[in-house]
């Protein structure tokens, strides 16, 4: 293993440029300069330029992308892109104070962003004939606009740190702009690092790569968090660091109050799987395991905290005492409750063809219940998408009644919450608040509890749960039950 370190910066972080330069880029280096290498900067796009290029990842607002695959005769994708365009001028305008060095990097962006334009033109001119079919290039379409967002925000990042920093930083293009060669993500990461010396340079390398089986397709919008990992893995990195924009925390600050939620300091692996599962990402799971598996360390860090420790995420830790670690939760969720009477003794078979009918969907599923002649499964998709699974499931099951109902999800998550009556105390302190539990669930290895609530119940939820199990322990970043 290396001396280096992999830094992954997230979009919020990002869209603050004084705070990325003074609290990770120069963060106690500005005395020795040398100590500004060493490491690899894997940047998101800024904040909300995503949203716009795909679609906003909460509230489902079109964006280019869906705005083409809607295939109408308004061309508003077109629109959606002259938008987008001044957009990012808006932000390169408020980071480059030189008038040269603005042009440039509006010339990037903007050759790119024609570039973009012009195949969606024209693809849509072709898919007018009845030969050839929109839906068949829908996720390169996706893959070749992602890539623009993270090439603007790691060209532009590179070139500030250059011109007015004097640092060596270097812009790593993994986005295949105009590349023929249609390379695995690890080849790719490979043959962009072969001749890098990080002794002497600063690599800003874009957190979009493209990749043979497109990246976008596989990770949907955790991409950038798996070329992060490969990163770290292929150049064997000594610690992979994650800079958002708040900290890895006992609770949302915003719902138990900044002075009750502290950093959790310590976990795992595996609670950053249980956080996943719940959307509220410390690191997408399938790009934990390259780190978990080579052993590298995961820290979390707050950008505009800089000098606090962060949270370090390794495979073997469990706490000294067992205790919540954290309350997550996620609200959007919907009961998808299927009844048949004849399915008690038919429960495998029934199984499997639901969940092949939510992965045809690409439906997330959160959690599932299951008794004699029952199936509910929770999903974290819009109910444009529900409904398109319950029609499915109705036509294979046409006996079978499906109910489906709008719920939340809020979890006990603790690296060995091994502790007796800690289920019976936290449906005390929900009932205590009037909440009503429609569903819980708890494994055998004691890592997580769930409760499925009504939504309206949510942020009373996380508060209930937050107080009764962490805030009436004297708890300072390891948060463990007396």
């Amino acid at each position: 293993m290396k001396e280096h370190t992999v830094e992954k910066i997230g979009g919020t972080s990002m869209s603050d440029y004084a705070a990325v330069r003074d609290n990770i880029v120069l963060k106690n280096r500005k005395a020795a300069m040398e100590g500004v290498y060493q490491r690899i900067f894997v940047v998101s796009a800024y904040g909300g330029i995503t949203d716009l290029l795909l679609e906003h990842k909460k509230s489902g607002r079109p964006g280019i992308f869906a705005l083409f695959a809607d295939a109408n005769e308004d061309r508003s994708w077109s629109e959606a892109i002259e938008g987008l365009r001044d957009r990012m001028k808006e932000i390169n305008a408020s980071l480059f104070k030189d008038p040269e060095l603005l042009a440039k990097a509006n010339d990037f962006i903007g050759e790119r962003l024609e570039d973009a334009e012009r195949c969606l033109g024209d693809l849509e001119r072709v898919c007018q004939h009845g030969h050839f079919a929109l839906e068949g290039h829908l996720n390169t379409v996706s893959e070749m606009l992602a890539s623009l967002g993270e090439a603007h925000s790691a060209w532009n990042t590179a070139a500030l740190l250059r011109e007015e920093e004097g640092i060596n930083a270097r812009f790593v293009d993994l986005t295949g702009w105009q590349d023929s060669d249609h390379l695995t993500l690890d080849e790719r990461i490979q043959r962009a690092f072969k001749d890098i010396d990080m002794s002497r340079e600063l690599p800003i390398v874009t957190g979009y790569a493209h990749t043979a089986e497109g990246l976008m397709n596989t990770f949907a919008r955790g991409y950038s968090e798996m070329t992060f990992s490969r990163i770290a893995v292929i150049t064997e990195a000594r610690e992979a660091i994650i800079h958002k924009e708040y900290h890895l925390s006992s609770a949302d600050p915003r719902l138990v109050g900044e002075e009750q939620a502290v950093p959790i300091g310590r976990t795992n692996y595996d609670v950053a799987d249980q956080l996943a599962n719940l959307g509220m990402e410390a690191i997408h799971p399938r790009a934990a395991k390259g780190l978990r598996q080579q052993e590298i360390p995961l820290r979390v860090m707050n950008t505009f905290e800089p000098e606090h420790r962060g949270t370090l995420v390794t495979g073997d830790y469990v706490s000294e005492t067992p205790c919540v670690e954290i309350i997550a939760g996620r609200k959007n969720i919907y009961a998808v409750e299927c009844f048949d009477q004849d399915m008690m003794g038919l429960m495998t078979s029934y199984d499997r063809s639901i969940n092949d009918i939510i992965a045809r969907f690409k439906g997330s599923v959160v959690t599932k219940d299951i008794n004699a002649n029952t199936i509910t499964h929770f999903i974290a998709n819009n109910l444009k998408t529900v409904k398109r699974i319950r029609s499915a499931i109705c036509e294979k099951y046409p006996d079978c009644d499906i109910q489906v109902r709008k719920v939340a999800v809020v979890s006990a998550i603790g690296s060995d919450m091994k502790v007796p009556g800690m289920l019976s105390r936290a449906v005390a302190a929900l009932a205590r608040s009037g909440i009503s539990v429609l569903a819980v669930h708890q494994s055998m290895r004691q890592v997580d509890m769930q409760f499925i609530i009504n939504e309206t119940d949510y942020e009373e939820a996380v508060k209930s749960l937050h107080h009764a199990l962490v805030e009436v322990y004297d708890h300072g970043e390891a948060i463990c039950a007396a």
